[in-house]
């Protein structure tokens, strides 16, 4: 016969939750964890404060406080003590769009408009499919016609008329768009067990990235017109392009391949073992595994594209920074320069850093459920 044992009517309480000491939470242990937790941690920080202090009081007061936001006389701005905010509104046409047809910038305004429409809704992972793509080259196309017109009533406007954010965004989406697919066949290639297609692939990276991006636009837009055939020409914006996209397409296929040697043995032998073609092997198990490794290298290649398109103001297109440069020729403006320069590095700063965070954000997203 087994045991009872009587069961107890008391409850038990449990103490108040008491407040965690002040030296181990709160802002106070923050702060010394992160700024004064040892005596070269310490020193850094009372260096930074003071640097802080010194120069933000002196430059609020020269951006902000004593700042001439609107004028349309220059003299106005030689006698504040601060900065000259009116010489954007007084240029920002010739900033954003160059020499393009003055009656005709709202083309322009268009063009951002789409390229940042597109860009946000790419952002969604929801719309991501090959449809996607195609929107992609669609818009092209219609940013093309409003660009060079000729139809639908738009005034004809010559490729020596584009400049500013239009023609830079314009030529960033071509090289990402043209180089991403070269960059996977070039990966792809350079790893063949073919000799002649490794051999190209590999000659192809070499050469490329052996080179200053100067030079292959040099010689796309001074070199490559005297190889084509007499009375045949290429538009001098479509070799800088063509000079960008490869460019782009040969670094990044180092990226690529990258993520292709990361991946393990077992998957490529899971899939022969489950007779996939290569191409179905390949676009199905191995370079999705891949391309989602090399996000952030990837992403870093991209702002470096975008950022690149400045060099374009070499071989005489005027990108957003060249046509900058032409709109400060004005002397009336020219003492103006820094702040013209610091709206410029706003602009490219607000574009690198949102392709920055949704890098980030897709590398997080794609990551989820991985993590073991």
């Amino acid at each position: 016969m087994s045991r009872q044992y009587p069961i107890s009517s008391a409850v038990t309480i449990s103490s108040p939750r008491r407040p965690p000491p002040v030296e181990e939470a709160g802002a106070i242990a923050w702060l010394r964890s992160n700024f004064f937790n040892n005596f070269f941690n310490t020193g850094l920080t009372l260096l930074a404060a003071w640097a802080l202090l010194v120069t933000i009081p002196g430059f609020i007061s020269w951006a902000f406080t004593n700042a001439i936001w609107l004028t349309d006389d220059p003299k106005v701005c030689r006698t504040a003590s601060g900065a000259c905010w009116a010489v954007i509104a007084e240029k920002h046409r010739v900033m954003l769009f160059g020499t393009f047809p003055f009656d005709e910038h709202w083309r322009g305004v268009l063009v951002i408009a789409i390229v940042i429409g597109l860009a946000i809704v790419s952002a969604f992972r929801r719309f991501w499919s090959y449809w996607l793509f195609i929107v992609w080259i669609g818009a092209m196309a219609v940013i093309l016609v409003l660009q060079l017109g000729g139809i639908f009533g738009l005034k004809e406007t010559g490729t020596f008329e584009w400049g500013g954010l239009p023609l830079t965004l314009m030529i960033f989406v071509g090289t990402v768009v043209g180089g991403l697919p070269i960059a996977v066949l070039l990966a792809l290639g350079r790893r063949s067990e073919l000799p002649v297609i490794k051999s190209l692939c590999i000659g192809m990276i070499e050469i490329t990235r052996g080179v200053p991006l100067i030079t292959v636009l040099f010689m796309a837009s001074l070199m490559f017109p005297l190889f084509l055939p007499e009375g045949v020409t290429i538009d001098k914006v479509l070799r800088a392009q063509i000079g960008m996209i490869l460019f782009f397409g040969a670094y990044a296929a180092e990226v690529v391949r990258g993520g292709l040697q990361a991946i393990p043995r077992g998957q490529y032998e899971a899939a022969d073992a489950a007779g996939l073609t290569y191409w179905k092997k390949t676009t199905k198990i191995i370079l999705p595994q891949a391309l989602r490794i090399v996000i952030p290298a990837l992403m870093n290649d991209i702002i470096r594209a975008f950022k690149n398109t400045t060099f374009v103001s070499i071989i005489g297109l005027f990108d957003v920074l060249g046509a900058t440069a032409t709109a400060l020729e004005d002397p009336l403006w020219v003492l103006y320069a820094p702040e013209a320069y610091m709206f410029i590095f706003v602009l490219y700063f607000c574009f690198c850093f949102s392709m920055s965070k949704y890098s980030e954000h897709v590398e997080n997203d794609l990551a989820k459920g991985r993590n073991f």
